[in-house]
């Protein structure tokens, strides 16, 4: 007799591969889309500005990003071939190529501005693919004492972030602003205590709304997005010209993807304990070869480099929703966002205070799980000691003096402006130093693959 059925003792899928009902997946796909949304929008609003876009101009360059930024998450989550770390990580514009594209509007024409820009991340979106699956085999040098430090510095810098919202940008929050932080914090708080299941999981997707509901009193709901974003608007290839390519602007992108590879090797590494599936040095290249193409491929479509977003591991931490088609739905609706401007409105809706009293929760839980990970290195080292301290102290220069290195060339800026990046390469550059330079011993628990060593680092779900 044949058997059609599957064998009993077949392994069970694990949870980052098994899908949702429809209106689950959804759901929390949305929430991922909130919770990144205003990372992505924020860094072509600033090069718009600098360029000098119209209000027009400058809302096809944000759709534009949506766009972009869903293609590279369904190229991480999805994936095909060899690309794709096939978890769900959420890419989007990264922050790292903001100083340097402003740098290149402040230094051309600024009509040929932005193709010099998408020129330049082409061909360092392409370097960086070919150089991707030999980066990753720098997995064995993040141990818990590196990977710890980042993880922290990576919460440490999101935090302005969610402040930066709070104030609306400004030096100042006013008393509504606390307020409505505060509020969304609360709401988002009671809802993860008093609430089970799927409600739970969305706590901080209702907390938005809520929020968002509060806000329209306080007049700082803006609905002037709405009334005038069109219903459909596809970001047509080369729509600001056909890229150009000059040597100083390519150099200096080529810089930022090195930057983007340091952070998004941290953070995959971190996503891969929060889903209980560690990265090997496989799904690393896999990983960061989606950065690159994503990053290589968005220019076609006007945006810009893409890296890995470290929001969303803190809401993966928090609603322990670990598929991967989850934020493959949410990749789905950012691109969707992009080819109808009404849509990307609607979360626009969101005041700057609601978004940034949930950014506390999702920040903060990140930097937590840095902490938890340093718990696992040996401590009672005073070489760890030291690489911890160093790295953690140099990572804060540019959170807490942002201004500190205006006086270095732009180059090194865009490396120590990053405080995960700085903090990074000091991590590694001490461990090499004190556990691997000159040392031939049995190597301590501490300095196991950090695959192996994040096995209970950051909280799983």
């Amino acid at each position: 007799m044949v058997e059609t059925s599957a064998p009993r003792n077949a392994p069970a899928r694990h949870p980052v591969d098994q899908t949702l009902p429809p209106l689950k997946l959804v759901t929390s796909g949305l929430q991922h889309v909130a919770a990144m949304y205003a990372g992505v929008v924020a860094p072509p609003l600033v090069v718009g500005k600098a360029v000098g876009l119209t209000a027009t101009q400058m809302t096809f360059l944000v759709g534009a990003s949506l766009f972009t930024a869903g293609i590279a998450t369904l190229l991480q989550t999805i994936g095909f071939w060899k690309v794709g770390a096939r978890l769900p990580f959420v890419n989007g514009v990264s922050f790292a190529g903001v100083a340097p594209l402003v740098a290149i509007a402040d230094t051309t024409d600024h009509h040929d501005s932005l193709p010099i820009m998408f020129g330049a991340v082409m061909v360092a979106g392409v370097l960086g693919f070919f150089v991707a699956p030999y980066f990753s085999k720098l997995v064995r040098f993040f141990p818990p004492v590196v990977t710890g430090s980042v993880i922290t510095l990576i919460g440490v810098s999101l935090l302005p972030v969610a402040i930066g919202w709070i104030a609306d940008n400004g030096p100042t929050a006013s008393v509504s602003d606390i307020v409505l932080a505060l509020i969304t914090l609360v709401i988002v708080l009671v809802l993860r205590r008093l609430l089970t299941g799927f409600l739970q999981q969305i706590a901080v997707l209702i907390g938005l709304v809520v929020g968002t509901v509060i806000a329209i009193p306080f007049g700082v709901t803006d609905f002037q997005a709405i009334r005038h974003a069109s219903v459909v608007g596809f970001p047509s290839p080369f729509h600001f010209g056909a890229p150009q390519f000059q040597i100083p602007a390519i150099v200096s992108m080529c810089i930022v993807m090195l930057v983007c590879l340091t952070e998004s090797t941290a953070d995959i590494l971190a996503l891969g304990k929060v889903v209980d599936k560690p990265a090997d040095e496989a799904t690393l290249a896999a990983g960061l070869r989606a950065d690159t193409l994503g990053s290589a491929i968005s220019p076609l479509f006007n945006g810009f480099a893409n890296s890995a977003f470290a929001q969303n591991i803190g809401l993966v931490a928090i609603t322990k929703v670990r598929s991967r088609f989850v934020v493959a739905a949410g990749g789905v609706l950012l691109v969707l966002m992009g080819l109808c401007p009404i849509l990307a409105s609607l979360i626009a809706l969101v005041p700057g205070p609601v978004l940034g009293g949930a950014g506390i929760v999702l920040f903060g839980t990140v930097a937590a799980s840095g902490v938890k990970t340093l718990a696992e290195a040996d401590l009672h080292d005073g070489d760890n000691l030291l690489i911890m301290a160093v790295a953690l102290g140099v990572g804060v220069i540019p959170i807490v003096a942002p201004h500190f290195y205006d006086h270095l060339d732009p180059h090194l800026q865009i490396v120590l402006q990053s405080g995960v990046s700085a903090g990074c390469l000091v991590a590694v550059l001490l461990n090499l130093a004190f556990h691997h330079v000159g040392r031939k011993r049995a190597p301590a628990p501490e300095e196991q693959p950090a695959a192996e060593a994040l096995a209970d680092a950051v909280p799983s779900a």
